[in-house]
């Protein structure tokens, strides 16, 4: 019988086990630009391990899931870090699970709002972008290079994700 899963608002303590929220917090505020522009400094770092991998920056298309989802996997990035960013304002979900053995344990929904991004840990199992409502554009930050930095693992049972509007 599949597990019905909560939906979770994305707060940075919830969410420190699997990564970074990234947002504007006015504690890492500061001002440049001769006071022309607020700088929230160093909200998330970049990891990416292995010969040959360098940090790269691109622009995701996701396409709108139908709820309620049924999940049935998840995938990690064992040799570096995964940012998501919006770029076009609407709300998202997140989707991690810890670590069971080397493979996803029981999962966790996060909503996100139209600000707030994620930068996933190296090795953080977590379901590719879920994008609500309408087509969403994301920067996402990741590493590139040689090697296999991608490990998909699928449940046995699909969770369910309930409609987050």
């Amino acid at each position: 019988m599949p597990h019905l899963l909560k939906i979770e608002p994305l707060t940075q303590a919830a969410f420190a086990p699997f990564g970074t929220v990234i947002e504007a917090d006015p504690a890492f505020m500061r001002l440049i630009n001769g006071g022309s522009t607020e700088r929230f400094h160093a909200l998330a770092q970049v990891d990416v391990t292995g010969e040959g991998g360098r940090a790269v920056i691109n622009i995701f298309r996701g396409q709108p899931r139908s709820f309620p989802y049924s999940l049935m996997m998840m995938e990690r990035h064992p040799s570096g870090s995964q940012s998501f960013s919006p770029i076009g304002g609407g709300p998202w979900l997140a989707v991690v699970a810890p670590d069971d053995g080397g493979k996803p344990g029981f999962p966790r929904v996060f909503l996100a709002t139209g600000h707030q991004g994620v930068n996933y840990g190296p090795n953080v199992w977590h379901h590719p972008l879920m994008a609500v409502g309408a087509v969403s554009d994301f920067l996402v930050v990741d590493r590139e290079g040689p090697g296999n930095n991608l490990v998909e693992v699928f449940y046995d049972e699909p969770f369910i994700i309930p409609n987050p509007v």
